[in-house]
């Protein structure tokens, strides 16, 4: 149980910081300095990819504990193959079946709490982005931001939430952004979010070759990051960049950011249809293989 809550906390942070990259496109465009931007929020971003790290690991551990409780259920020796049928081990596949549900509804929860956070982040990052040109290097940016009451105190000041005004005029704005790419967002936020998750459960459906089964969710995830780099990215970017330009106004980027927070909450719950479906896949291509 404790894994799990640890495996839920990290998948809360992952997702609400991939979503918060939405708000460094507006601070970008506010602030005209859109590479300095993206360059620090690399820094967040490195949190979230040890978080992933760690994810990876911990999950792992949950699919080989809930091989090897059933195994001990059994109590006699028994080849991995007959041990799927076992009611001892469909029972700890409905309990890891659970186990990862509560996972990708804990993405859900992290994309919320990104979206919520998206005009407290982009006041502070504005900061952080003015502080970093002050110092020049971001250590000192972080000491300062960190260490220096008057700045922790004035970044506390411009936290903000969500206004609903605020949101009820970019939303009833005519939508001037590509359809297609919010839809695709939504699809590859399903994608990613499952991915990893329906191929170790397909290891424990195929325990044998529980191996080959996790690797084959690099090949799952390639088809979100082929859409992503494709359509996603380059159609975020060329708006944001004709924002700069002066071609657009900075609501046209407030409304990309609000439907792709969207999106990115739908796909999460888009994964939990195609978790099991996807799982399935991954399992006729291990065997396919083995």
């Amino acid at each position: 149980m404790e894994r799990l809550l640890i495996v839920a906390a990290l998948t809360v942070v992952i997702h609400m910081i991939n979503t918060l990259i939405y708000a460094v496109r507006i601070s970008g465009v506010r602030t005209q300095r859109l590479a300095t931007a993206f360059s620090l929020f690399n820094v967040i971003f490195l949190l979230a990819s040890t978080a992933n790290s760690i994810q990876g690991f911990l999950l792992a551990s949950i699919v080989e504990k809930a091989i090897k409780a059933s195994q001990v259920q059994v109590g006699i020796p028994m080849p991995l193959e007959q041990l799927v049928d076992h009611p001892a081990y469909l029972e700890q596949l409905a309990q890891l079946d659970h186990s990862i549900r509560l996972i990708i509804g804990a993405a859900t929860v992290g994309t919320i709490v990104g979206a919520f956070l998206i005009p407290a982040f982009v006041n502070i990052f504005n900061k952080a982005i003015f502080v970093f040109e002050e110092t020049g290097s971001v250590p000192r940016m972080l000491s300062v931001m960190f260490f220096s009451p008057r700045k922790v105190f004035g970044a506390a000041r411009q936290f903000r939430t969500p206004r609903r005004n605020a949101l009820k005029m970019v939303s009833s704005r005519k939508m001037v952004i590509p359809k297609t790419f919010i839809i695709l967002n939504f699809f590859v936020t399903g994608i990613y979010t499952t991915g990893v998750l329906s191929a170790l459960y397909a290891g424990a459906l195929f325990p044998d070759f529980r191996a080959a089964a996790a690797t084959l969710s690099a090949v799952v995830n390639g088809i979100a990051t082929i859409l992503s780099a494709t359509v996603v990215d380059p159609t975020a970017a060329m708006i944001t960049d004709q924002t700069l330009r002066g071609e657009r106004s900075e609501d046209d980027v407030k409304q990309m950011a609000l439907y792709l927070s969207i999106s990115r909450l739908l796909g999460t719950g888009f994964a939990q249809l195609i978790f099991i479906p996807s799982a399935l896949l991954i399992k006729h291509m291990a065997s396919l293989l083995a």
